[in-house]
């Protein structure tokens, strides 16, 4: 089941000023075809590092990464990335951000109109139709996240890779945007990556929490399985026993992982 993405004894070496400096080190993860994964762990415990190993915008030192059998090499369409920031194009409306990806990927095999339809379908889906020839500087954070997200998902990624895509935004603006990506994520069956420090969302949205431990030289601690049924309505889980346990059990780690890299 969990063999769509699969990352087999990565381990990530830095140069630094002082030397060598290891962040990741046997880090061993299968993720299925459709699975809702968070990444969660203290700062510095290279959450966004393994990102950016899954998004190729770096190379492990050792070790693989398969995505469909495939060894990732670099960037690729088939992953769609969503940073905290959203780093949107100024200069361009929320169409147009969202249409420049979509013609990088699919503009060389099919008619500007087809490309149109494909970006028009990505801003409906997270939500922005009204502001699609805005810019910006003329939406708010939360809409310009939605934008990020749409350009990711334009392109039809084979995985969504999500770097606390939400950590900038204010507690109700996040907790809507988390509800729209529990919906976006039920409606394309994307199969998603997230790094986020929030143990409540990584509970919300996920089906399994991959725990890490401090760096450095960081791997993965544990990997909790969510047992909550879908769709998920953060109202009926507020009084859920199951989710609090969960929660709990996360909260758990962290902080024995704290007092343990104190001493």
């Amino acid at each position: 089941m969990h063999n769509y993405l699969h990352i087999e004894h990565a381990r990530m070496v830095f140069d630094t000023k002082k030397g060598k400096f290891t962040a990741l080190t046997d880090i061993n993860l299968r993720v299925g075809q459709g699975e809702f994964i968070s990444l969660i762990g203290h700062s510095g415990c290279g959450k966004s590092t393994l990102l950016n190993l899954v998004a190729g915008l770096a190379t492990a030192t050792e070790g693989v990464l398969l995505l469909a059998e495939k060894e990732i090499k670099g960037p690729g369409p088939e992953r769609g990335v969503v940073f905290q920031n959203h780093s949107l194009l100024p200069w361009l409306t929320c169409f147009g951000n969202v249409y420049l990806a979509v013609e990088r990927v699919f503009g060389a095999r099919e008619p500007k109109s087809r490309l149109r339809e494909r970006t028009q379908a990505a801003i409906e889906l997270v939500g922005l139709s009204h502001a699609s020839a805005k810019h910006p500087n003329e939406i708010s954070g939360g809409m310009k996240q939605r934008v990020g997200i749409a350009r990711a998902l334009a392109m039809e990624p084979k995985v969504l890779l999500l770097d606390e895509p939400f950590g900038a935004l204010d507690a109700l603006t996040r907790a809507g945007l988390q509800d729209e990506l529990m919906r976006i994520v039920q409606e394309t069956k994307a199969t998603t990556l997230m790094v986020t420090h929030d143990v409540d969302e990584a509970v919300l949205l996920s089906d399994r929490i991959v725990m890490m431990t401090n760096g450095p030289a960081a791997t993965i601690g544990e990997i909790l399985d969510v047992d909550l049924p879908r769709p998920r309505d953060r109202l009926s889980l507020a009084v859920e026993p199951r989710y609090h346990h969960l929660r709990s059990q996360v909260l758990a780690f962290l902080y024995q992982k704290h007092l343990k890299h104190a001493a």
